[in-house]
């Protein structure tokens, strides 16, 4: 992307501008869109429904989603009450020296595509040696957490942790009202050891997950709130992963008159620690899984993901 017409720094609390369209027109005749927005301002879905919204404007139509714009409904309570543990914000030292691993190596950004045969099968290995059911999703994240440290070469003792953003608005009580333009979503996650999580089979990984997602209810994400509004913190990163998806998003089918998009995708990732998942495939019911990692152990990784 072009820096100059970036804003100075998004990781800003207030960064300016909050929302930075531009298009490049291109010589074929077609042209290119590129958003900038905080995500102070809209997550994933409210961005999209804004951008659907934008498209049916432009087109004449009535908008079909008609934004909630009263953000005082997400709130914290009076007083904060933090009711469970947020191992989110755990702080964690780096013994195993993977900081130097990515300052000494150059960054490989590759993406894997995991059509829905493979993911199938993904949830069976899950589920094989564990009578839990788990869903697809909580499978692929057990997945590529366990082949990201195993990748990584972590120490069996360096504690690891995985972030990823639970979507509250169907989890509040009551639910976020349809068309709720804000963040509606609150990181959640888990530390373990890296010699647990490698030294265990997938069924494990995905239990591990799946206890985590099966603890985002109403009361958790209100104390998340009321814990980020007494700590004003924001999570350690050291030997994390961070899930992001976009697969559920349908900017692929966004249409401002002239069709469907060729392509639509994120400039790049926003951190070294990021995971992100988009729709892939011709029928676009697969998820690309999109990534960077330090060139030897993207070596690993590659083989890892064959199965």
């Amino acid at each position: 992307p072009d820096t100059e017409v970036l804003w100075n720094d998004a990781r800003q609390k207030t960064p300016e501008p909050v929302h930075k369209p531009s298009v490049t027109n291109l010589k074929c005749g077609g042209f290119v869109l590129g958003l900038s927005m905080s995500h102070n301002m809209f997550d994933g879905v409210a961005a999209a429904e804004f951008l659907n919204s934008w498209c049916e404007i432009a087109k004449g139509l009535p908008l079909s989603v008609p934004p909630f714009l009263d953000r005082t409904i997400l709130r914290p309570r009076n007083p904060p009450k933090i009711e469970f543990p947020h191992n989110e914000f755990d702080e964690i030292e780096d013994i195993s020296g993977t900081g130097k691993l990515y300052d000494d190596e150059k960054l490989v950004y590759k993406s894997f595509l995991f059509e829905p045969a493979k993911l199938e099968k993904l949830k069976n290995m899950a589920m094989k040696d564990n009578n839990n059911k788990v869903t697809t999703f909580q499978a692929l994240i057990g997945f590529l957490w366990k082949s990201r440290c195993e990748a990584l070469r972590f120490k069996p003792d360096q504690r690891v942790k995985l972030l990823f953003a639970a979507d509250g608005r169907s989890r509040f009580v009551p639910p976020l009202p349809v068309g709720y333009c804000g963040n509606g979503i609150v990181l959640t996650g888990l530390v373990t050891s890296s010699g647990e999580l490698v030294g265990n089979n997938l069924s494990h990984a995905a239990g591990l997950v799946k206890r985590v997602v099966d603890l985002v209810t109403d009361g958790f994400l209100r104390s998340a709130m009321d814990y980020l509004e007494l700590n004003r913190t924001r999570p350690s990163l050291t030997a994390t992963l961070l899930i992001t998806s976009w697969s559920k998003l349908t900017l692929h089918k966004l249409d401002f008159g002239w069709g469907e998009p060729v392509f639509s995708g994120p400039v790049g990732l926003p951190g070294r620690e990021v995971i992100l998942f988009l729709p892939g495939g011709e029928d676009m019911k697969s998820i690309n899984v999109f990534l960077g990692l330090p060139a030897s152990a993207m070596e690993v990784f590659e083989e890892l993901m064959k199965i």
